[in-house]
């Protein structure tokens, strides 16, 4: 190995000039589709590269193009915190709902005579990447995940050709981009004959390929197959000048070497967005990718803020969705199964056919109504539909094909897991096991759910440790998992005990929660996070919820008739009230939100807005902060709003508070407003 003093600038000079040359020449090859030099000429420049690197390993370099791969394999993926979540898109089937998102565009900005300009772009069957640039080099990618936490594949996304390790131009001193990474219909032709030819198994789809390739711990085999990617949205950036329409967003990306789609385009009003569809949907077999829908998109990025997020989706963007795959196959037999809430569903067992990329031997057949209607029989040979990673449903029955002796759907007078009576209420079309926590299917569903990262967010405690407790009768109720010590968990199947001790200590970790969590982990029938935080918000605690009769209920924002009445009638159930006195009584515990004497609380009667982007916590952690010191989070700007935080990049809201006259405080502002527990200025 030579001296780093001993290295002249020649040769110096020289790796700067092939690393230069080489990252030119992918930017032509993978974003500008322009190549100016062969296969074999880049293989010259990338060997001589490496031949100098490896007399002069000192000078070299993370983002090298030599360092694309190098890492040695995993033995697991580690977990990345989005600091902006990674959402996922409303579906659109019809042109009906196109219509009806786009009248909703256009109420919710005032706009209603005005033909809003999306930006279009064909929604890709790959999957979902986040990749970070710091001062221009990558130095992280994950996986979507769940949207707030994902996997760590930066070692297999390096490997990707088409992605730069270092942007051109100047980028943002931070620059996270997010797109979708998928493989080229040629590369997976070819990948499944080289793989026929050396006796191996194939690949279903070029999806799963994809989201294999890049799930893999050893980055060697990401690097071995076909990986393409196209980026098309943000996360966290710090620095720089934000684009403003989506358009110039791609436009921007394309600037500092990143690959985005060629088919984007920008439409204006429904029509423009349905004659997309229509002309997307007739080159789809074309395509040199596999596409599933188009993704319309507001064009104004000031306006998508404007609009903003309904739970865990963006109300400026829709997926319009192909119509799904079709395939016909026989029904053998229709059995039932229990769901979390006790819903007793019908599932058709099916003939095994291949539609929509997998082989598919189960469908839904959603409710007895639903059988009544399609009149659905066992030995029917019927169509079956799958859309993307949808359950697989039962679109029609083949009148034609009956044969004799086909039988009716009956529905079971008893839970087929643990024999309680089914009932299905009046005027409803799902019927329910009654035995509660005695059904263990319930009993699975539920722990599972409470178990889960948006509930009590227990760590490790999966599906296979819970299918034991469950099966092995350690835990009747969510209460007992607080019961549980090492020497229990650690005769579980694959479990010692390092394993049992980190699980004890988890669960022990899930004590301390907070209200809206809890709410959502008790599993109440059409209670989902946005509905568990605006009970949390309205009625302070959850003894005061529990009294509550429908019509208080009722008067909690966005909550109506039917969802009151299974609050109500859920708290009313002796079982479940012991369920949080159980809980209580175990040590789990939450903090009251702004309770009804918030008046009474430092910022009670205040309502703050947020807006633009927070460096020391997120929105979320920041308005939880807010309403625990009584005041109230707002999503828009009016003449009633106290104060409005303004963040980096603030948009329009920062625009209306100044119209208006409310006064704007800045993140330390509000660091001290929280540490002081004290109003502004106070």
């Amino acid at each position: 190995m030579s001296e780093a003093g001993a290295v002249s600038e020649a040769t110096r000079r020289r790796i700067g000039e092939l690393r230069t040359a080489i990252a030119l020449h992918d930017y032509r090859y993978h974003v500008l589709d322009d190549p100016e030099i062969s296969d074999a000429d880049y293989d010259l420049l990338m060997r001589e590269l490496r031949t100098l690197e490896a007399g002069h390993p000192e000078l070299i370099t993370a983002d090298s193009p030599t360092q694309r791969v190098g890492a040695a394999p995993l033995e697991t993926f580690a977990v990345v915190e989005h600091q902006v979540p990674m959402l996922s898109l409303e579906n659109a089937f019809s042109e009906d709902e196109v219509r009806s998102f786009e009248r909703r565009v256009r109420e919710r900005l005032g706009t209603p005579d005005e033909d809003i300009e999306y930006a279009a772009e064909p929604k890709l069957d790959g999957l979902a990447i986040s990749i970070t640039y710091r001062d221009g080099v990558l130095v992280r990618a994950a996986t979507r995940g769940d949207g707030t936490r994902g996997e760590d594949v930066t070692a297999n996304v390096r490997a990707i050709r088409a992605v730069p390790l270092r942007l051109r131009g100047q980028p943002p001193a931070l620059l996270e981009v997010r797109g979708e990474v998928f493989m080229p219909l040629a590369g997976f032709a070819r990948m499944n004959a080289a793989a026929l030819e050396r006796g191996e198994k194939t690949f279903v789809n070029p999806r799963n390929a994809a989201a294999g390739a890049v799930r893999q711990l050893d980055p060697r085999v990401s690097a071995s197959r076909p990986l393409d990617v196209f980026l098309y949205g943000l996360g966290a950036v710090e620095g720089g000048v934000p684009p403003t329409r989506q358009s110039e967003l791609l436009a921007q990306l394309r600037s500092y070497g990143l690959r985005t789609c060629p088919e984007a385009q920008v439409v204006r009003g429904v029509a423009g967005c349905l004659g997309y569809f229509a002309r997307l949907g007739a080159a789809r077999t074309r395509l040199p990718y596999q596409i599933d829908g188009v993704v319309y998109k507001v064009d104004r990025r000031d306006w998508q803020e404007q609009l903003g997020f309904v739970s865990r989706a963006p109300r400026w963007a829709l997926a319009h969705k192909f119509p799904a795959d079709e395939a016909e196959t026989v029904i053998r037999a229709v059995e039932f199964q229990a769901g979390r809430t006790g819903a007793v569903t019908p599932v058709a067992r099916l003939e095994p056919v291949f539609v929509g990329g997998v082989t598919v031997s189960n469908a839904t057949l959603h409710n007895m109504d639903e059988v009544a209607r399609k009149d659905v029989r066992v030995g029917d040979t019927v169509v079956v539909r799958r859309a993307g990673d949808v359950i697989p449903e039962v679109v029609r029955v083949v009148p034609g094909r009956r044969p004799a002796g086909a039988q009716p759907v009956q529905l079971p007078s008893h839970c087929p897991v643990c024999g309680s009576p089914v009932a299905r209420e009046e005027g409803e079309a799902i019927a329910r096991c009654t035995g509660g926590f005695r059904c263990t299917a319930q009993r699975r569903e539920a722990l599972k759910h409470l178990a889960g990262r948006r509930a009590l967010d227990i760590d490790g405690l999966g599906d296979r440790i819970i299918d034991q407790l469950v099966e092995h009768d350690l835990v009747r109720t969510p209460a007992e998992l607080y019961t549980l010590d090492v020497a229990t968990l650690a005769k579980l199947d694959r479990m010692g005990e390092k394993s049992a001790r980190n699980l004890v200590a988890a669960i022990d970790a899930s004590r301390k929660t907070t209200l809206p969590r809890l709410l959502f982990a008790l599993g109440i029938r059409d209670v989902g996070e946005s509905t568990a935080l605006a009970l949390a918000q309205h009625f302070g605690d959850i003894e005061a919820l529990m009294e509550a009769d429908e019509l208080q209920v009722r008067q909690v924002p966005d909550v109506g008739p039917v969802v009151a009445a299974h609050v109500v009638r859920y708290f009313a159930d002796p079982a479940n009230r012991e369920l949080i006195a159980a809980l209580r009584a175990h040590g789990v515990g939450w903090q009251p939100m702004a309770a009804p004497r918030a008046a009474e609380m430092p910022l009670g009667g205040l309502t703050f807005v947020l807006t633009g982007k927070l460096t020391h916590m997120t929105r979320e952690a920041a308005s939880e902060a807010l309403l625990a010191l009584g005041a109230k989070v707002a999503g828009s700007v009016s003449k009633k709003t106290n104060y409005v935080v303004a963040g980096e990049e603030a948009g329009s809201k920062l625009d209306k508070a100044r119209s208006l006259g409310v006064p704007v405080i800045d993140e330390a502002a509000l660091i001290a407003v929280l540490e002081k527990k004290e109003r502004p200025g106070a």
